[in-house]
């Protein structure tokens, strides 16, 4: 199993995976991937040539949860999404793809830079399993309590270990 990130030479951050650990990071990311493509987009000619999407809120709560509302008034709300979700979502694929392109198995160098796109990308993935375990704040209780035969158990393991990588990435950073 991998031991985390760390800080390698010239501020390099590396880390050491498995075949099957890269097999999942990528399911995953690419799972998130599908889920961040471009929204919906304004009729207008203008707005389109903007990036200023339609505004609406989405109605899946992992989408929720990766594009929150900035503000409690729905309006405002709105015409924030309006003009920021397109970028947010543009910067979301960004990130992931950059994990896509360097995830391997074997050791994996990523530039200060890159190592930023994978602790964004890792958030969202982590965010989405957290949404679709509803997972909470007793999460690591629940995994002990749990045995290896629950459904639930390799979903939560794997929750718990994109915790750790997010971790010692930040540490590494």
């Amino acid at each position: 199993m991998s031991s985390g990130f760390s800080t390698g030479r010239g501020g390099a951050v590396v880390a050491t995976f498995e075949a099957a650990e890269v097999s999942v990071l990528r399911s995953l990311v690419s799972m998130v991937l599908g889920l961040v493509e471009p929204g919906e987009t304004s009729d207008d000619p203008l707005e389109q040539a903007l990036g200023i999407g339609a505004g609406q809120a989405p109605s899946d709560p992992v989408l929720v949860r990766l594009f929150p509302s900035a503000y409690a008034d729905a309006q405002e709300a709105t015409e924030f999404r309006r003009y920021t979700e397109a970028t947010l979502r543009d910067g979301k694929r960004a990130d992931a793809q950059t994990v896509l392109g360097t995830a391997k198995p074997g050791r994996v160098e990523l530039t200060p830079e890159q190592a930023q796109s994978w602790l964004r990308a890792l958030n969202d993935v982590r965010l989405t399993l957290g949404v679709k375990l509803e997972v909470t704040e007793e999460i690591h209780e629940e995994i002990e309590n749990m045995t290896e035969d629950d459904p639930r158990y390799a979903a939560f393991v794997t929750y718990d270990w994109l915790t750790y990588l997010q971790d010692t990435l930040i540490r590494a950073l």
